[in-house]
């Protein structure tokens, strides 16, 4: 059979083609795995909503994904040496590695790391807020930045009048209590402050009626009565506010409920 010169011109670019796609069905399932990371470690539920991951992944995912095979669309020709065409494509895997790395790095340094209790709330400490100066003053047996899921955490009290005042000067100024490593301790060791900050879920009810059903519903989510359920506000990176469910005599967070209860 002999090929006319239109048939010579379209049988690159049906392979071309198919190499761009095969690079594209690799990109995604390597976003499925990535994504796997992101979504089931780094930001689980609720944080995946509260702190921005969603967005940030997908993101860094569509340029990722888009970018190695428009690459590879670009540079593959069956026509060049073997040598040169193994270069280009070594040099467009390299380029994509780089970006993910990138776009990895850049997410987990926005990842939440820490949910800790300061005073009257509970703030997502993410792993960027977290002043580097203070890391050295973490508490032994409390971790900087977990790799794993955020941790639990509680503030301490205030060693002195002049201790409060800087510190709450501070905070004004950008470094919130929750993020700062000299006060963690153990959230076990807050727990009276917390329940004593905590209010009962009924009162929540009162003051937002036409928010009843959305709260029922997180209640029958975690299978308890709600006259045993405390609750206390929420701050995270997005400015909608938050909602933690407790227990009323453990203070151990059974849930969370997207509604701003300050």
């Amino acid at each position: 059979m002999i090929l006319s010169d239109d048939d010579t011109a379209v049988a690159p670019w049906k392979r071309r083609v198919r190499a761009a796609l095969v690079h594209l069905g690799l990109s995604l399932l390597l976003a499925v795995c990535v994504g796997l990371l992101v979504f089931a470690v780094w930001y689980p539920h609720p944080y995946r909503e509260i702190s921005g991951g969603r967005e940030l992944f997908f993101l860094v995912m569509a340029v990722d994904v888009v970018l190695g095979p428009l690459l590879t669309l670009a540079v593959f020709n069956v026509r060049k040496p073997r040598a040169e065409l193994v270069r280009d494509l070594a040099v467009v895997a390299l380029l994509q590695v780089g970006g993910l790395a990138y776009g990895l790095w850049t997410v987990q340094l926005a990842r939440p790391v820490h949910l800790v209790f300061e005073i009257d709330r509970f703030r997502v400490v993410h792993r960027v807020d977290i002043p580097p100066e203070l890391e050295s003053k973490t508490p032994p047996g409390i971790v900087v930045a977990p790799l794993g899921r955020p941790t639990v955490l509680s503030t301490r009290d205030f060693h002195s009048e002049k201790e409060k005042f800087e510190f709450t000067m501070a905070a004004l100024q950008g470094i919130h209590l929750g993020a700062r490593p000299d006060l963690w301790e153990p959230y076990a060791a807050g727990r009276d402050r917390i329940l004593g900050a905590a209010k009962p879920l009924s009162d929540l009810k009162r003051r937002f009626p036409q928010q009843a059903a959305v709260v029922d519903d997180a209640v029958r989510q975690i299978h308890r009565d709600a006259a045993t359920l405390r609750y206390l506000p929420m701050m995270a990176r997005k400015a909608e506010g938050w909602t933690v469910l407790l227990d009323d005599r453990t203070a151990e967070i059974l849930g969370f409920l997207p509604l701003d209860s300050f």
